[in-house]
């Protein structure tokens, strides 16, 4: 901007700005790293309760709506999979558990059929929990 008729500028909202800007992509690096630690956390229970090798691939966010009540919503981490017998794919994701949310529950759902998606896993997965407390 060229040649404005102005008494006064005021910068310190772009300070602001700038500093809002800083503070935003320390947060967005601290997401990554914790969403990378997370991802390990999937891996890790991937590998050991199915006993074959997993890679990230990529994440699906699911909604699930049962009676036009959201019952579930959350990304699910789709792992493809190397030396399992049956499935090339699974999918993970964890959520708090226990009374109090006291501990971290991991879920591992295997692509073998009914199970052919993300939505699709987290809702076989549903019905056995329901099936589980009964």
């Amino acid at each position: 901007m060229r040649k404005l008729n102005c008494r006064q500028i005021e910068v310190d909202e772009i300070w602001g700005f700038i500093g809002a800007k800083r503070k935003n992509a320390a947060n967005w690096l601290n997401a990554v790293e914790n969403k990378r630690e997370y991802l390990d956390k999937l891996q890790a229970a991937i590998q050991e309760l199915h006993k074959c090798g997993a890679v990230h691939r990529q994440t699906v966010p699911v909604h699930e709506v049962f009676r036009g009540k959201t019952v579930w919503r959350g990304d699910v981490e789709v792992f493809d999979l190397n030396g399992h017998p049956k499935a090339k794919r699974a999918y993970a994701w964890s959520h708090l558990d226990g009374p109090n949310d006291e501990r971290t529950r991991f879920v591992a759902v295997l692509e073998i059929p009914p199970v052919d998606s993300a939505k699709r896993a987290v809702q076989v997965q549903i019905v056995k929990d329901v099936r589980s407390k009964k």
